[in-house]
């Protein structure tokens, strides 16, 4: 069927320009809200009509007529409708269907994949400080982000993971100084270690047993080993400096055990400090100020972001002294267009919504030729936590949160990894600890899951010699017609989610695709029917089990061949 489309979408190109030369007119095919109208729609006749002043039924008449005389129309398609202003619906011949069956098995675990392109994409996600265990919200971010890099990959792009963090500035300086006052036998509760958060002072110390297991390591010398540092404690309580950097080491190994439970690894992590190291920053704001989009006020630089859209204009450095957070954010991202690539994608919590403004505005700034809207933002929303009816807030461990490691202990990696990208980036996310341990259809990754295990099932009894052929024209069931609609509709999805930054999609799909077989599983049997349609059944099975396993793997999840239930199945068995 993706052939059928291809020669269809080339005939629907042709005909367009044959009624309208010269005309910009996309060829596209949208998917009719109700089954019943066809298995294609085409508006072409409408969107023609206002420029060509003319009627888009009549335009659709016309359409039809020359679409009608192409050989790939002949070939594939069984009726042509108008239908409303100017809808032209599209009824396909079954063998047309059918076919996605044979390109599914024949691509196998790159169905849906595009060939290799000359576009490099960057996305940086997590970018956590390593002041703490990675939260819910990096696990959200790493759900997204990991995701969104398969989904970009299988488009034929090539993709660097990366992973921004400052290991200097206020939050490391906390992070040692709350280290050390551990080290000399003090903890939170101690008139020395204010825990009120109404006391600004409180601010200045992290609170966490973790700070007591960095403490106990560092008198005991250990070398720790992140992806991207090592480091030996002098053991030296006065020591404040060997205190940071080890501190620093010691929760770059525990974010790295995060990810490793998460199954993520990074190509690469930047760290903030060489944007001022290597003078990029330096560098970044004269570019501004050259540009005349700088001006001194009450003894600070400000720059002038009221010229790129900001709400007002933003202290880059203050009159004490030091840039403000934005101005390396700025350098950082010249540093990412200087590497070459094509695109750049932030993925980041909606708290960073003030800045995108300002950044977008600072690389303009640079007369560098970085194009407009560089780099692309994917903002989420906060997790809200659920656990026995109750909202989860505290980890023993953090001080102050729900861990990822929390999470995935709760309930295991797929869980997470689903959950957290089942939703749109920007609504808010309540992860129901109690849903995701449910093994039953309530629960959505069980849900996909189980449609895979079930098609394995199913298989493993039917035990014939899946590589022998199959006559894929006696597939005419509705149940099996949309079944293979939605087998077709995968390469397009994951190209829409690229386009579109929405790595929800994939999950969406899946969740439908799983809908799409429970319902044929219902209606249809495999066993006891003809030699030849139960092994029909069977390739279509196949490759439904197939497009799951792909779908399940863009998102991080696995594809189990077996799974119990806490229901029994009273779907009639095999």
């Amino acid at each position: 069927m993706i052939q059928a489309k291809q020669a269809l979408l080339a005939a629907l190109t042709d005909s367009l320009q044959e009624i309208a030369p010269g005309s910009n007119a996309v060829a596209a095919f949208e998917s009719p809200k109700q089954a019943a109208h066809g298995d294609f729609a085409c508006t072409s006749a409408m969107q023609l009509a206002k420029p060509l002043k003319a009627n888009p039924r009549e335009l659709a008449t016309r359409l039809i007529a020359a679409l009608e005389a192409k050989p790939a129309f002949q070939t594939w398609v069984q009726a042509l409708e108008i239908a409303g202003p100017g809808f032209i619906n599209i009824r396909l011949k079954p063998e047309a269907k059918q076919a996605v069956v044979a390109e599914v098995l024949a691509a196998g675990a790159k169905f849906g994949h595009r060939p290799a392109t000359d576009k490099h994409v960057m996305i940086e996600f997590v970018s956590a400080n390593p002041t703490g265990p990675l939260h819910v919200g990096h696990a959200r971010q790493a759900a997204l982000g990991d995701s969104l890099c398969s989904v970009f990959q299988s488009q034929g792009h090539d993709v660097t993971r990366e992973f921004y963090y400052n290991d200097a500035g206020v939050q490391i300086a906390t992070l040692a100084k709350s280290t050390q006052l551990r080290l000399k036998g003090f903890k939170p509760g101690d008139d020395c270690w204010p825990t009120d958060p109404d006391n600004p002072e409180s601010k200045k110390f992290y609170n966490g047993d973790y700070i007591q297991d960095i403490a106990d390591a560092f008198l005991k010398k250990e070398t720790v080993k992140a992806d991207d540092r090592e480091f030996t404690a002098s053991g030296d309580i006065d020591d404040l400096d060997s205190i940071r950097q080890f501190a620093v080491a010691y929760l770059r190994h525990e974010q790295d055990l995060d990810l490793q439970a998460f199954g993520l690894k990074f190509d690469n992590y930047f760290l903030e400090t060489s944007v001022y190291q290597g003078g990029q920053l330096d560098a970044a704001v004269q570019r501004m100020v050259a540009a005349g989009k700088t001006y001194e006020k009450d003894g600070a630089l400000w720059f002038k972001s009221t010229d790129y859209g900001d709400d007002q204009d933003r202290v880059m450095r203050k009159s004490e002294g030091g840039y403000t957070y934005f101005v390396p954010d700025v350098a950082y991202h010249v540093n990412k267009f200087e590497r070459g690539y094509t695109q750049c994608i932030n993925i980041q919590g909606t708290d960073h919504h003030g800045t995108i403004a300002r950044v977008r505005g600072g690389l303009q700034a640079q007369n560098l030729g970085i194009p407009q809207g560089f780099p692309d933002y994917v903002l989420h929303k906060m997790v809200t936590v659920m656990k026995n009816g109750e909202e989860v807030k505290i980890s023993k461990r953090a001080g102050s949160y729900v861990t990822l490691r929390d999470l995935i202990a709760w309930t295991g990696r797929d869980a997470v990894r689903f959950f957290l990208v089942s939703r749109k980036a920007d609504t808010e996310f309540v992860f129901d600890v109690d849903l995701a341990l449910k093994q039953n259809d309530e629960n959505p990754v069980f849900y996909v899951q189980m449609a895979h295990a079930r098609i394995c099932s199913v298989i493993r009894k039917w035990g014939g010699d899946l590589s022998s052929p199959a006559d894929l024209s006696l597939l005419t069931a509705p149940t099996e017609e949309a079944l293979m609609l939605k087998l077709a509709a995968y390469p397009d999805m994951l190209t829409g989610a690229a386009a579109g930054i929405a790595p929800h999609d994939v999950a969406f799909y899946a969740r439908d695709l799983a809908g799409a077989y429970h319902s044929y599983y219902a209606a249809e049997r495999v066993m006891g029917q003809a030699p030849e349609l139960s092994r029909a059944r069977v390739a279509l099975l196949a490759a439904t089990r197939q497009v799951l396993a792909n779908a399940l793997g863009m998102l991080g999840v696995s594809a189990p061949e077996q799974m119990s239930r806490d229901i029994p199945d009273t779907t009639e068995s095999e």
